[in-house]
């Protein structure tokens, strides 16, 4: 491939990754996306499958310290930790832990909410232009209490969303029955939060988008990363099979992988991973009209193209760390609870979701190089914030402001 050929090289094709070669094409630039999965087949695949513009209150919580013990030591537990991955890992876990702390939670809360009040802006023109809109579902969403104590527990939280903008309904036990009849836990109190969409298949949206961008001319290889080389003038990006790639300017959307790529800086970074998991019942779609969370379990269950849906939990260890059967097991026993016996799920699958200790994404230029961008970190809300990162990171290496404030987000806060 000559040096001309592109204007911006993306490593990843996730929502994230694939947004950005979108939004980038979109604005006249010659775009290549390399992976070495088929898009869409990693995190995103397996999500809740639900555009969460309310997810401003991160996993970094008060209430985190305090009942630490009791998330560690419970079979019951939505939190799983690998001690040795932590002794190994103490800069993020420490890290985690400062950011706990009520200050720096309101203004992750904060910075959070300011993206999130423009993911749809960001994904809706890709629906758009891909002829995608068929897979999105608008029936709002709900996040039930089942204990007083849980419920309590999420006030705080639940004031600084209203505070944010955040618009919810509060329901009684009997509200939230009469929406979702086919739920068996108890219900203390529901939130209904308005005008929230979920996906009917997150790879399959994904591959969509990545068809339209290539129909529009743009380059992909099915090739992973070796390593990124800048310089002054550019960046040569070495792919796994030998092959050099030259390119202005070069987008790393690898996701919980981005700190691998050799050469961007993102090496330095403390990225980690919250391992979730999920569970799918082919045949009980019909439990559900809408994605509904159950706050204590810490889990969605999501009425899907592929059935329903249980995914959720955290599991803090390492990337290559073996499939933990533990946790899908929880998955079953507590889908069971929710809605009675559901038979033997036709599926089980285990995400790695890139996260940050401050639980902000890495949107933004790498100390290292002016022509490298950094896009990923997105927790829980990837797929969500994926429109929007495209279009900034399209902007960002343009050289242009982008439509909202990123500040809270670059790279050189760990520096």
């Amino acid at each position: 491939m000559a040096a001309e050929d592109h204007d911006l090289i993306v490593i990843g094709a996730g929502i994230v990754g694939v947004s950005i070669a979108l939004w980038a094409q979109k604005q006249g630039l010659k775009v290549l996306i390399a992976d070495p999965n088929t898009p869409g087949s990693g995190t995103t695949s397996g999500s809740a499958c639900v555009i969460a513009t309310y997810a401003c209150i991160p996993i970094n919580s008060p209430s985190v310290i305090t009942s630490l013990p009791t998330l560690l030591s419970s079979a019951e537990s939505p939190l799983s930790f690998d001690i040795m991955h932590g002794l190994r890992n103490p800069r993020w876990m420490l890290s985690f832990l400062a950011n706990c702390r009520p200050g720096k939670v309101e203004k992750i809360s904060e910075a959070l909410a300011q993206i999130l009040a423009q993911a749809n802006d960001g994904l809706e023109t890709l629906l758009n232009d891909a002829g995608a809109q068929d897979l999105m579902v608008s029936n709002d969403c709900m996040y039930v209490s089942s204990t007083r104590a849980g419920y309590e527990a999420s006030e705080a939280g639940n004031a600084l969303r209203k505070k944010l903008g955040v618009e919810f309904d509060i329901l009684g036990p009997q509200e939230v029955l009469e929406l979702e009849p086919e739920l068996r836990l108890p219900v203390h109190r529901g939130l209904r939060f308005k005008g929230i969409r979920h996906v009917q298949d997150p790879q399959e949206l994904v591959v969509r988008l990545h068809k339209h961008f290539v129909a529009l001319g743009g380059t992909s290889v099915q090739q992973g990363v070796a390593c990124v080389q800048p310089d002054q003038d550019g960046v040569t990006v070495h792919l796994a099979d030998g092959q050099e790639v030259r390119a202005g300017k070069c987008a790393l959307a690898a996701g919980a992988r981005s700190g691998e790529i050799k050469g961007t800086g993102a090496e330095k970074l403390p990225l980690g991973t919250e391992r979730g998991y999920h569970v799918v019942y082919g045949k009980q779609r019909a439990k559900l009209t809408r994605p509904v969370g159950w706050a204590e379990a810490g889990f969605y269950a999501t009425p899907m193209a592929q059935g329903l849906r249980v995914a959720g939990t955290v599991e803090i260890a390492a990337v290559d760390a073996p499939f933990n059967a533990t946790r899908p097991a929880y998955l079953r026993r507590k889908a069971e609870e929710m809605f009675g016996p559901l038979g033997t799920p036709d599926s089980e699958w285990l995400g790695h979701r890139p996260t940050m200790p401050d639980a902000l994404p890495v949107i933004g230029t790498s100390a290292k190089s002016e022509h490298v961008v950094f896009a990923f970190g997105h927790q829980h809300i990837g797929l969500t914030l994926g429109g929007i990162t495209g279009r900034v990171v399209a902007d960002v290496v343009q050289g242009r402001a982008p439509t909202c404030d990123i500040s809270a987000f670059a790279p050189q806060r760990f520096w």
